[in-house]
């Protein structure tokens, strides 16, 4: 039978002593998989740290998934399709390790022609030969001969987001940095501040109505009495206040509290924070689906960046991909195809973009464009356009069109695909952190750490 037919086996044709098995490596989307399903959490299979304390070399496989195995075997293999469980009695004498390739089988015990019940022998042991799991089954097996092509049971995958931990990590060893928020008028806001101070990230400055912000934490129970307050009467004044703590040096990061993002960088682009570099964004995304971070340039700061403009944008990216240990980033300038065409500007532009690099106009990256999304960002679809590039389909930078390509990107990656979407302004004198109150507590701590790390860079 192929992969995709099953065939099963009846009664009469089953015979005391048959065997039916599978091997199989223990890996995390197994144990994950399993704990979604059965609602089973327990640390000692998802976190390594735990199940070493419990001693243990590593995370473990839920006794009961062992079980499911055995009821893959029974239900697919021997006797197959038309199976019925009866009954399982399972000892476990050893724990399945993460990693550990198991062998898992099932052998015929004992026949019982008057209600077509057969019982099996079960047993797992691990590469080593060590024996983890021995027990009974029993099932009626079936009487009418089947084949069929395997049902569909849907697709499955398993979504995690761990990019953003080693960020976290990596700031451990990081000066607490002093942060300017403007205007943190509401809880979100607040509670930023809270989180970068409780994990030592940042020592925040609270820009803004004292008595506004004073009342917010009231509302909501929160304390910031820890936290140093710079009264001013208004969102404008509390963005002119803040970057004026950071060009006097008393703040190394700028943060945007509960005002609108063109109030707070209107007054960083007429303070001495602006450089020659055009200020840019970039989005810094953990997508579960695909097999690295990935950084979305521009959706949030230029709204019809000219090719100059774009040029600053892709280095601000770069420099970016450089502090969090990207030596050499891939960029991938999209557009709606992947070949030049007078018609569609922005093909035009990153063919430009791509000269620019040749001739040391934009350093420390590969680029390629244009590229349509799909040939950035899948190996499979340059392959079928028959695209030989370095960076296509491992890109580690998208630079976009314009604002609304990006925004709209940015935002489909986070909603449809679930990725986390970290945020931070570049090209100014200090990091700028732009939250939103739509953004988890991990997106927001994630940004901040990026925040530090860019600092730390400048110092």
């Amino acid at each position: 039978m192929s992969a995709i037919t099953l065939q099963n086996r009846c009664f009469d044709e089953i015979d005391i002593g048959d065997y039916a098995g599978v091997q199989h490596t223990l890996s995390m989307r197994d144990i994950q998989l399993f704990a979604t399903v059965a609602g089973d959490f327990n640390p000692t299979h998802l976190e390594a740290a735990f199940a070493n304390h419990a001693g243990f070399s590593g995370a473990t496989a839920p006794g009961m998934w062992l079980g499911a195995q055995i009821s893959g075997i029974l239900g697919s293999q021997l006797p197959g399709p038309g199976t019925v469980y009866s009954g399982q009695n399972l000892q476990f004498h050893a724990a399945a390790i993460l990693g550990d390739t198991l062998e898992i089988s099932v052998t015929v015990r004992e026949k019982y022609p008057e209600s077509h019940l057969i019982s099996f022998d079960c047993l797992c042991r691990n590469q080593h030969g060590q024996t983890i799991m021995t027990g009974i089954a029993k099932v009626i097996a079936p009487s009418e001969k089947i084949t069929l092509t395997r049902p569909d049971a849907g697709l499955v995958s398993v979504q995690t987001h761990h990019a953003f931990e080693a960020l976290l990590e990596r700031c451990n060893d990081l000066p607490c940095f002093s942060v300017a928020i403007a205007h943190p008028c509401d809880e979100s806001s607040l509670k930023a501040a809270i989180a970068v101070a409780s994990h030592h990230l940042m020592q925040p400055i609270l820009v803004g109505p004292a008595a506004k912000i004073k009342a917010v934490a009231a509302q909501y129970q929160l304390d910031i009495s820890a936290f140093r307050l710079e009264d001013t009467p208004h969102s404008h004044a509390a963005a002119s206040r803040a970057v004026e703590l950071v060009t006097s040096g008393e703040a190394a990061i700028l943060m945007k509290g509960s005002l609108h993002t063109d109030e707070l960088m209107s007054a960083v682009v007429k303070s001495s924070l602006r450089t020659e570099r055009r200020i840019s964004h970039v989005f810094i995304m953990d997508v579960p689906t695909y097999h690295k971070p990935l950084l979305v340039t521009d959706a949030a700061i230029n709204i019809y960046p000219e090719l100059l403009d774009k040029a600053d944008i892709c280095q601000n990216a770069i420099d970016l991909a450089h502090i969090l240990g990207i030596a050499q980033p891939k960029v991938a300038i999209l557009s709606a195809v992947e070949t030049i065409n007078p018609k569609i500007l922005s093909t035009l532009e990153a063919a430009s973009l791509c000269k620019m690099a040749d001739r040391g106009q934009i350093t420390g990256g590969i680029l390629d464009g244009p590229l349509a999304l799909d040939n950035a960002i899948s190996y499979e679809s340059a392959r079928i356009k028959q695209i030989n590039s370095p960076v296509a389909g491992d890109a580690d930078i998208l630079l976009v069109p314009d604002l609304e390509a990006g925004n709209i990107l940015a935002k489909q990656l986070t909603f449809m695909s679930n990725a986390d979407a970290a945020g931070i302004v570049l090209g100014a004198r200090v990091p700028i952190v732009l939250t939103s109150r739509a953004d988890n507590d991990r997106t927001k701590l994630a940004s901040c750490a990026i925040a530090c790390l860019i600092a730390q860079a400048k110092l």
